[in-house]
């Protein structure tokens, strides 16, 4: 916890009040003990209490369920990461005990459960330990009746007792998030927080309360990356999706499913992922952008129609939120391991856009940003995001919806004439027309998989092979040109530049801001657009003597990390060396300078 100053304890109290920047909270047991509500209760008061907030969780891939985590960072200032170390472990088992205890700093404290968890005395000289036997404390405020269920609500008030948290506001929450259920729900969720609350700590030698966060100019927003990218698909004015599940993609087809409808639209769960993204092509090419996704497997099964896409040149958006692979591989771990597939995955020259949200923020206005991509090139347009965006929690500033929400309504203003592949316009972007749409001349284009005249008509000319093949790439080119200028974080030349894409973009700018404050000479870009590249990246890397791509995936047999091979292979630049892990864990920033470190005292 960072802190700078304690205030006077207060009559009556046993302990005294230390005033924070900052905590790192995390919570261990197994996914049925509802710690993800903790943590997402946690997460929005700070959102609603104007801080800055960052979590993180991993959460069994089997039915049963089992060990899992949550962890939430708040901060009164700007946090960027989900931190390295917590300052308190909330533990309900003594396999979450023994598993996570070394995960806090050195004299954090440890709130476990003694009905379940018996501390270690070698633990109990580096760590404050703190026992409250949570279980039966709760089937003794709820009657017996729920058994242990609801000891989450009940850690929810201890924490809210040793932190000094809005009782109010975090009332209103669970009223909010109870109470669509039978009251006596919410009557046991608020009885069993109450409980917690009021709960005497006979060892507990401070209290702590967050500074006061700077006053926002507008509300703030709390939503998890899912989220943001599904409302940032219907603020574009998508109005049609189709889908199959999968983790961890599913949470993005139920919300389009639940609130499509109301806006006038639909979402559409299909047989498979084949049948999904050819009815987002077809409702794309009748005029109006769809959206289809899943995760690694099911962008596997979509890549025939992909290039179908690609061929028949239709806007089309495709999701996919990586998790770690190959096959079934950890469907609720992070990964950055389909980038290749994204790019490159498919038959023939298929080119198409791959754009990388960096944080819940982002996906709301990356969604955004696809469609218009998507229609103005005629293309499909993959947003690639990932396991960590898709289930962590942000708050951000509320979007001005009356600005950003357009009508991408098919037009059918008729046409004199119209030649939806037509060669003669020199950067090869052109649109189609929504079927229904009156030609004057009477020649109607037709769409299809085949090669193509510049009317759609089949044709195995060549020639026009050639020149169809030139129009798909060149479309892309001049989309390189059109994306805005990549920025350094950091000087603009220096030792070090740390090259991240994705959710990698906190931890990275965090290691840059520890590293710069020790006087070393680190800088980092993030790269959104992945294919195509932005113009100008070779300026960047010309200022640095190392340039270390930092991504989730594996080295491969070339040791470089699959962004960082695109990169040696567009610019044939030596210094361009990955730093890389596949354990399904986010980049802790203590990992990317140690790895960015070492690499740098080896020659290139």
């Amino acid at each position: 916890m960072s802190d700078s100053a304690s205030t006077a304890t207060p009559a009556g109290s046993a302990s005294k009040v230390l005033k924070i920047e900052e905590a790192v909270i995390r919570i261990a047991g197994n996914s049925q003990d509802g710690i993800q509500a903790i943590g997402g209760f946690l997460a929005r008061l700070a959102g609603r209490s104007e801080q800055e907030v960052m979590t993180f969780m991993t959460i069994p891939s089997t039915i049963s369920g089992g060990p899992s985590i949550f962890q939430v960072r708040i901060g009164s200032g700007e946090v960027l990461s989900a931190g390295d170390e917590a300052d308190m472990l909330i533990c309900f088992y003594q396999h979450s005990y023994e598993e996570h205890i070394t995960s806090l700093k050195l004299g954090g404290i440890v709130l476990y459960d003694a009905d379940h968890v018996t501390p270690k005395p070698e633990w109990e000289e580096n760590y404050r330990h703190v026992g409250v036997n949570i279980s039966s404390l709760t089937v003794e405020a709820v009657g017996g009746t729920g058994r242990d269920k609801g000891k989450n609500i009940f850690s929810l008030g201890l924490l809210a007792k040793i932190f000094d948290l809005n009782i109010p506001k975090l009332t209103k929450l669970i009223e909010e998030r109870f109470g669509g259920k039978d009251p006596t729900v919410v009557q046991n969720a608020l009885t069993c927080f109450n409980a917690g609350y009021s709960h005497s700590f006979e060892n507990l030698l401070k209290t702590y309360q967050f500074y006061d966060a700077e006053k926002k100019d507008k509300h703030q927003v709390v939503m998890n990356g899912n989220e943001a990218l599904a409302y940032g698909l219907i603020a574009a004015g998508v109005r049609f999706g189709a889908g199959y599940p999968i983790t961890p993609w599913s949470d993005i087809m139920e919300l389009l499913r639940r609130e499509l409808p109301k806006y006038g639209g639909s979402f559409i769960q299909t047989e498979d992922e084949i049948a999904a993204i050819s009815m987002a092509i077809g409702a794309s090419y009748g005029g109006r952008v769809a959206v289809t996704g899943s995760s690694g497997p099911g962008i596997s099964l979509k890549t025939e129609a992909l290039g179908w896409a690609s061929m028949a040149e239709i806007p089309l958006v495709i999701v996919d939120v990586q998790r770690g692979g190959p096959s079934t591989g950890m469907p609720t771990s992070v990964e950055q391991s389909d980038l290749n597939i994204c790019c490159f995955g498919g038959h023939g020259d298929s080119p198409r856009v791959v754009i990388a949200p960096a944080s819940v923020e982002d996906a709301f206005y990356t969604a955004i940003e696809a469609v218009n991509i998507a229609r103005k090139y005629s293309t499909p347009v993959i947003i690639l995001t990932d396991q960590a965006i898709a289930t962590r929690i942000e708050a951000f500033e509320e979007p001005d919806l009356e600005k950003i929400c357009q009508d991408i309504s098919p037009d059918f203003t008729p046409v004199a004439e119209h030649k939806p592949y037509d060669l003669s316009v020199g950067d090869g972007v052109t649109r189609h027309i929504a079927p229904g749409t009156r030609v004057g001349s009477g020649k109607y284009p037709v769409v299809t998989g085949l090669e193509h005249d510049e009317m759609g008509h089949p044709t195995g000319s060549p020639k026009l092979h050639v020149q169809m093949t030139a129009k798909r790439r060149n479309k892309l080119r001049k989309l390189a040109w059109d994306f805005p200028k990549v920025k350094t974080y950091g000087p603009n030349e220096g030792q070090i530049l740390l090259v991240g894409w994705g959710s990698s973009e906190g931890p990275i700018r965090e290691a840059v801001d520890r590293a710069r404050a020790v006087g070393e000479a680190i800088s980092s870009v993030n790269l959104k657009y992945i294919n195509p590249l932005p113009n100008g990246l070779e300026e960047i890397f010309r200022g640095f003597r190392h340039v270390f791509v930092v991504e989730l995936n594996d080295e491969g047999l070339y040791g470089y990390g699959q962004l960082a091979a695109v990169l040696r292979a567009r610019y044939c630049e030596p210094k361009i060396r990955g730093i890389t892990k596949t354990d399904g864990l986010t980049w802790k920033v203590k990992e990317i300078l140690d790895r960015a470190r070492t690499l740098a005292s080896q020659q290139v």
